[in-house]
């Protein structure tokens, strides 16, 4: 079976002043229906030893070679911004992907982390919170479900390099990408929030990272 790591969001508990690292079970899950072992990687790993941009880091690096992992998961939670140390562990970990052309599939915040990475800016939009989204596919190659959920307050600018857009929502705005050369993919809703499972979506990751 293939080992996919997945990223994890950063919550603040105030009241015992703890920064947690947390996960989604049903994320889990997802991963687990659709035949993968999924294994969380912790944010506090790009710090151990990394400082300025472009070094290296020794803890992190030993820990890819441990789990040999075959595909990563940038999951959904927290704005872009609003915790520098996850931003830099994702960035770090595409660029590890890129450099191995590992599959990648981002979810939500993690399709806006793809995009920033290529270049992409971040526009706020409302009506994207809460609700439900009939994709407009742009590819007839692609099956998409029928309607998704949504859970952002950012869109993408339509202006980024390396990427394809494969589907739109009824406004207009990206809700799925595809990298031209590398095996990455972009979905803006939650497929570990939909009961019972999309088939289309487990079918999709399926074909990305591989039996």
């Amino acid at each position: 079976m293939k080992i996919v790591i997945v990223t994890q969001r950063i919550d603040y508990r105030d009241e015992i002043q703890e920064t947690r690292d947390a996960i989604d079970h049903r994320l889990i899950q997802w991963l687990a229906a659709s035949g993968y072992i999924p294994v969380v990687v912790s944010n506090i790993l790009i710090k151990s030893e990394a400082s300025n941009a472009g070094s290296t880091n020794t803890v992190l690096e030993e820990w890819l070679r441990t789990i040999q992992p075959n595909a990563l998961l940038l999951s959904g939670g927290n704005d872009i911004g609003e915790y520098p140390i996850r931003d830099k562990m994702e960035k770090y970990l595409l660029t590890w992907a890129k450099n191995y052309r590992i599959p990648v599939l981002g979810i939500c915040r993690g399709l806006q982390m793809m995009a920033v990475y290529a270049g992409a800016l971040l526009i706020k939009i409302d009506g994207h919170v809460k609700t439900r989204h009939h994709l407009n596919s742009c590819e007839n190659t692609y099956d998409w479900p029928v309607s998704v959920n949504s859970y952002h307050n950012w869109a993408l600018s339509e202006h980024f390099d390396g990427f394809r857009v494969l589907a739109r929502s009824e406004d207009g705005s990206i809700e799925a990408i595809r990298h031209i050369e590398l095996p990455w993919e972009g979905w803006m809703w939650h497929p570990e929030r939909e009961t019972p499972f999309t088939p289309q979506d487990l079918q999709r990751l399926k074909k990305l990272f591989g039996d």
